[in-house]
């Protein structure tokens, strides 16, 4: 008899597939494969200067050396509040701030805050891997709302009034959106709005980490912004991973009502309590140093962005749509594999370009979205180069 009975909720999930993506390019390397990894999303950028003296200095006075408050530092709270007021135009109390170990930390304490068994979650796909698998561990129930290549990946106003009922607890927004780069403009998100005004049950989380590699003409908005009163019932999601090169510092943030808020940071207090205090520390001089250093990295991005989509729609049966920022491309692979006789999906093309070009991607599947691939172009341009003409040998050009 095996003793190892593992709880139901394990048996919802499955582990994260960019991680497992990357790893297996990493074991590849490891065996002495000539592998390419463009998997996972982090930038290839270095933490900048200040950031890393601020923690050096933080460190060396043993004010890192300490648990802080659940919630965060205050001045990294205040940080937080500035930033909102300066940037987004958003105001919020200190109660109505929690910094975690990362976005993702913020989603899931959120999560497990406002779901009931059974209470479902409108997700529009495609979407961050990680939506559904935390929403169902939290006992929610994911309901996806499909949003193709043909309305640019982004849901209707139509679409989302008729995915919502009287179980309908909450709505995800990521926008830009990772894995399409893709953003919400101000116009659609307003239409959006008018719907959710209509059933006040129905709670928003806003997940913005891709807020600063934007490149529109447009400036960044949320929900929120566009529609103050879904401020009562809205969870605004960030961190300082993306734009500041900062993904193994592991700090987040949430702002939101302060019911929300407070019922966050008491299941932070059972779970991790503070986040990193070093992190916290480095965090607070991303968020109130200088900035260049976010815009330097955006001119890189796109740059990118325009070279990888140009090279991408030269391939055989690839369609790449430009995006608004992020720094990825999810193009759709299915005339590529629908010319193949030996793969039948997204996961097998997938598998087929690792073993035959030594190209690591991520099949779109992972995103709730058959037939595509997410290349992620958070590296430099030769090792990008060099993988689209391997992919070009393996798919052929137009």
């Amino acid at each position: 008899m095996n003793s190892e009975k593992l709880s139901k909720r394990v048996g919802l999930i499955k582990p994260s597939p960019t991680i497992a993506v990357s790893t297996r390019a990493q074991e590849l390397r490891a065996a002495g494969h000539d592998v390419i990894g463009l998997g996972a999303g982090e930038p290839d950028f270095d933490t900048p200067e200040h950031v890393k003296a601020a923690a050096i200095k933080a460190i060396e006075s043993g004010a890192a050396a300490k648990y802080t408050a659940v919630d965060g530092i205050p001045p990294l709270k205040a940080a937080v509040r500035e930033k909102f007021s300066r940037e987004n135009n958003l105001d919020y109390e200190s109660d109505q701030i929690l910094v975690s170990a990362g976005a993702k930390h913020s989603l899931f304490n959120m999560f497990l805050a406002l779901l009931d068994d059974g209470d479902e979650v409108v997700i529009p796909a495609p979407y961050w891997v990680s939506y559904p698998d935390m929403v169902a561990l939290a006992g929610g129930k994911p309901v996806v709302i499909d949003a193709g290549v043909d309305q640019r990946f982004k849901i209707t106003p139509g679409q989302l009034e008729a995915a919502i009922n009287d179980r309908t607890r909450l709505l995800i927004m990521n926008s830009p959106s990772n894995p399409t780069g893709v953003s919400y403009e101000q116009r659609e998100l307003a239409a959006l709005a008018d719907i959710l005004l209509k059933y006040p049950q129905v709670w928003v989380v806003s997940d913005d980490i891709y807020e600063h590699v934007l490149w529109t003409s447009s400036p960044f908005v949320n929900l929120v912004n566009v529609c103050p009163d879904l401020s009562d019932r809205a969870v605004v999601v960030n961190g300082v991973s993306k734009a500041y090169a900062m993904t193994g510092w592991r700090i987040g943030y949430a702002a939101g009502p302060s019911s929300i808020i407070q019922a966050m940071k008491k299941i932070q207090s059972q779970s991790t309590s503070n986040p990193s205090a070093v992190s916290q520390y480095a965090s607070l001089a991303a968020l109130a140093g200088d900035q260049q250093c976010v815009e330097d990295m955006v001119v890189q991005f796109k740059r990118r962005h325009d070279h990888v989509v140009s090279r991408l729609n030269a391939l055989k049966g690839v369609n790449a749509l430009e995006g608004d920022g992020t720094f990825y491309s999810f193009p759709d692979c299915s005339g590529a594999i629908s010319a193949r006789d030996d793969i039948s999906n997204d996961v097998e093309f997938a598998s087929m370009l690792l073993s035959e070009a030594g190209v690591a991607l991520v099949p779109g599947s992972a995103f709730g979205m058959e037939g595509y691939v997410r290349l992620s172009f958070a590296t430099d341009m030769d090792t990008l180069d060099k993988a689209l003409d391997r992919l070009a040998k393996a798919l052929g050009t137009k």
